[in-house]
Order: C-alpha cells, then sequence, then structure tokens
C-alpha cells in the first residue's frame, strides 16, 4: 500500500549544469553590473535558462516552477512575484548587445577555438502581440504569413566547434540580406584574418561579399541562377563534367573568375525533388483557381482568403480563370509548364576559395550545422512561439533560449562521446536527474539522486551531479 509523505522530487540536472557552466564562465560579471539592488538578477537569469531546459511553458508558469520552496533554497532566493521576471528579460533584452559582446569575451578568453570560421543564418518568428515595434509581416519560415514576425539571426563557429557565438533580432520584414550587416558586425572583431564566412543565398550581394572582403575574410555562399546561368545550363553535359556524388548524383564543373570562383553543379535527386514540389505547387494553384472558378459560376463571394483585408480600402475585384478555355486536364498540363523554368537540379556555390568542386560542395554543406541549430532553438529549446509584449522583453527572451543553446552546444564540444547527440536527448538526460527532498521524523531533511545515466555523468561527472 502506498502511503502519502511529504517528499518532493524535481530535475536538478538542468539546474546543475546551468549553474556549472554561469560559474565557469563567470557570467556573473556579465549580469550582475545592470541590477545592483533588489533580487540577484545573474540568479533569476540561471533560473530563467535553467527553466527553459526543463519544462518552458510561460514566464507565469515559470515564476511558479522558481518559487516552489525546493527550487528556491537552491537557489538561496525568496518569494517573489511573476512581475519579477519580466523586469529580468527587459533588463537583459536592453542589453542584449553588450551582454552578447561581453560572452564572446569570455568565450575566447576561456576556450582556444582551434578556427573562427563562422557559418551565419536567418529565420523568422510568429510573434503574439502588438505592442513590440519589432513585429511586422513579412516572408514567414514558419508558414504563418497571417501574423506577425520577428527575425533572427544567429552566427556559429563552424564544425567542428558548432558553438553559437552571435545571436541579432530585427524586425519581422528585414531580409536576410539587410540583415547580414548586423549579424556579421556582431561577431567580426573576434574573426582571425583569413576566415571563411558561409552563409546562403538569400544573404548573396555585392555589398555584403565587399564587406568580407574589406576585412581581409573569406566566403563561400550559394547564388541565385539567373539568364546569364542559362548559357552554363544549355551547354552543361553531364559525359564532359566532374562526377561527384554517387549517393545524389551530383555532377559539376568550375570557372575562374578575376576574384572568386564558380562551383556550378547539377544533382538527378535535387531535380527529382524540385519537379515534385513545382508539381505539388502546380496542383495547389489549379485547385485555387477551381474553387474561384466555382464561386463565380454560382455566383457566390469568394472565400476571404482571396480578398484584400484592409478596412481602409476600398477594392473592386474582377476574377477571370482560364478553366473553361482549356479544360481542366489541359489547365493541369499549363500550370506544371509554366511552374518548370529548366533549372531544376541545377545550383551554384560561389567562393573567394580556389577548391575542388568536392572540397566547395562539402565545405557548403557543413553549414547545414545552424540549421539544426535553428531547429533546436525552435522545437527543443522552444523559443516559439514568442509570447511577450515590448522590444526589449522579446530580445531578452530570445537571449534566454540563446544562453540555453549555447550551454548545451558547449557541452558537445567538450565532450566528445556526446557530440553527435541531439539536443533532444541531453535535455531529456538532464531533466531525467532527479533529487528527492525527503523529510524525515526529526524535521531534517535528505537529498536524495537518482536516474544517473552516460549523458548526465558524462556533463556533470556523478560526483558533481549530487553536490
Amino acid at each position: 500500500m502506498i502511503e502519502r509523505n511529504n517528499n518532493i522530487s524535481f530535475p536538478i540536472g538542468t539546474i546543475a549544469v546551468v549553474e556549472e557552466y554561469f560559474d565557469k564562465l563567470h557570467f556573473s560579471s556579465v549580469f550582475g553590473k545592470y541590477k545592483k539592488k533588489g533580487r540577484d538578477i545573474n540568479v533569476l537569469t540561471q533560473a530563467l535558462v535553467s527553466y527553459k531546459l526543463t519544462e518552458n511553458l510561460s514566464i507565469s508558469k515559470a515564476s511558479e516552477w522558481i518559487n516552489r520552496t525546493e527550487v528556491l533554497n537552491r537557489y538561496h532566493l525568496k518569494a517573489f512575484e511573476e512581475r519579477t521576471l519580466f523586469r529580468v528579460l527587459e533588463i537583459v533584452g536592453k542589453n542584449c548587445e553588450e551582454i552578447i559582446f561581453d560572452i564572446q569575451n569570455i568565450l575566447f578568453e576561456k576556450y582556444q577555438f582551434e578556427h573562427t570560421n563562422i557559418n551565419m543564418d536567418w529565420t523568422s518568428l510568429v510573434l503574439y502581440g502588438d505592442k513590440a515595434t519589432l513585429g511586422k509581416y513579412g516572408y514567414s519560415r514558419d508558414h504563418r504569413p497571417d501574423k506577425k514576425q520577428i527575425t533572427l539571426g544567429v552566427a556559429e563557429l563552424a564544425s567542428p566547434i558548432n558553438v553559437p557565438i552571435g545571436m541579432t533580432v530585427k524586425a519581422g520584414n528585414v531580409n536576410d540580406m539587410k540583415h547580414f550587416e548586423e549579424t556579421y558586425k556582431q561577431v567580426r572583431r573576434k574573426l582571425r584574418e583569413g576566415s571563411l564566412v558561409t552563409f546562403d543565398k538569400g544573404a548573396n550581394s555585392k555589398e555584403n561579399l565587399a564587406s568580407i572582403e574589406k576585412d581581409k575574410m573569406k566566403h563561400i555562399t550559394s547564388k541565385k541562377l539567373n539568364t546569364s546561368d542559362d548559357k552554363r545550363i544549355a551547354d552543361f553535359e553531364k559525359s564532359k563534367v566532374e562526377f561527384i556524388d554517387s549517393e545524389r548524383m551530383v555532377y559539376g564543373i568550375k570557372f575562374s573568375k578575376p576574384s572568386s570562383y564558380d562551383y556550378f553543379f547539377f544533382s538527378e535527386s535535387l531535380k527529382h525533388e524540385q519537379l515534385e514540389a513545382k508539381k505539388r505547387a502546380a496542383q495547389r494553384k489549379f485547385d485555387e483557381a477551381k474553387e474561384i472558378q466555382q464561386c463565380l459560376d454560382e455566383n457566390k463571394e469568394l472565400p476571404k482568403k482571396y480578398l484584400l483585408n484592409n478596412k481602409l480600402i476600398d477594392v473592386k475585384y474582377t476574377y477571370q480563370t482560364k478553366l473553361k478555355e482549356l479544360g481542366e486536364e489541359e489547365a493541369k498540363k499549363y500550370i506544371e509548364r509554366v511552374s518548370i523554368n529548366g533549372r531544376e537540379g541545377f545550383f551554384c556555390i560561389s567562393s573567394t576559395e580556389n577548391l575542388t568542386l568536392q572540397q566547395a560542395l562539402a565545405t557548403y554543406r557543413q553549414k547545414d550545422s545552424i540549421e539544426k541549430i535553428f531547429n533546436s532553438l525552435k522545437n527543443e529549446i522552444e523559443i516559439k512561439p514568442v509570447r511577450v509584449w515590448t522590444d526589449n522583453s522579446i530580445k531578452g527572451a530570445l537571449l534566454i533560449g540563446f544562453l540555453a543553446q549555447l550551454i548545451i552546444s558547449l557541452t558537445r564540444y567538450e565532450y566528445a562521446t556526446i557530440k553527435n547527440i541531439s539536443t533532444k536527448f541531453i535535455k531529456k538526460s538532464l531533466m531525467n536527474l532527479t533529487v528527492t527532498v525527503e523529510y524525515q521524523e526529526n524535521g531534517a531533511k535528505k537529498d536524495i539522486f537518482s536516474n544517473f545515466d552516460e549523458i548526465n555523468c558524462t556533463i556533470l561527472g556523478k560526483k558533481q551531479a549530487v553536490t
């Protein structure tokens, strides 16, 4: 028979690893200067990062989680109100740039990184709330064009380091080409001369490339295909170019330019993927046209998704589809035909580096590691959706997520045995490490630790984890 008792259990692994890295990296000197009186901002920031790696629901829930007696005792805190955490977000968000500046200094002082090559990328996050000026409509990577958003840039030290060292937050309508400047400017002072900067075609512009070259850095990026590339495509014969990759059936040819090189590729598997995607897009366009034609035939109002929804604008709509003159089968063939441009399967990588085709492809593909960081931030650290109300609190909330990701990435960098373990499983292992506070009859308390495994013992060490 189970007897009720007053024992309390809670995850200790996430708390312990955050404490260890805040202490190891002397983060008290980073955060402590922004709030001298009242609650210790360094400890509250630690608690928020720990919560981000544990339950991670909302600031209200974070307040409840931290305000449990056992957690307060761990942090040597007194009970506080929910608004205290919002003030923390406001403070760290307001000073986000300086905080990242200080963190970079500490990281490069603490670790003798073997190189300073970087990957940079940008994404968007849906924003809930209307008060923040950063919230704008823009191209949504989360497939929510109906919602305002913000854009997030991250810079990481490239493989085999894979540690994020920069984070920038811009309005939701800022494209990658413009956002590049802020992200690059934030990290370039830490790059050694000749470092390689890798990013995708969305940020590729003459101005951005010139900025890198002015700093005596190198770059590798992809470029959008244009009409000048159509001649290359027309002349491309697989029998006359180099065979690169048997898995994805990639062929390539290298072109030398005055100050850079173009690595021009064709992939059979990419062609298949792009054709299938265009066929699906063509089917969606056909379905839309069919829905509109049906409304016209039945004299019905069009669904709102096809209308401009702005009370300040008066619009008269006139729609005419090609379905009646073409017929359904011919219409389907027509929309597929106009969607396919002959560039399917082709892509071009551009670099200041004189590489072989295999080296260029392999180097650029290493950029995938920053996409894994975004996946980790969004789906495992769970920085989305953003549910705060001011620009500073947005930056503060994202900085907490960035710190959580930084700690996870540093564990992978420091311990080879978990180098390829995903954030999801590292986080799960740390959460599984539990302390039970046993209340004894004489009033004394005893901490009982359980659920050690290879991952959490590697990161914390059994002795460290139970202190």
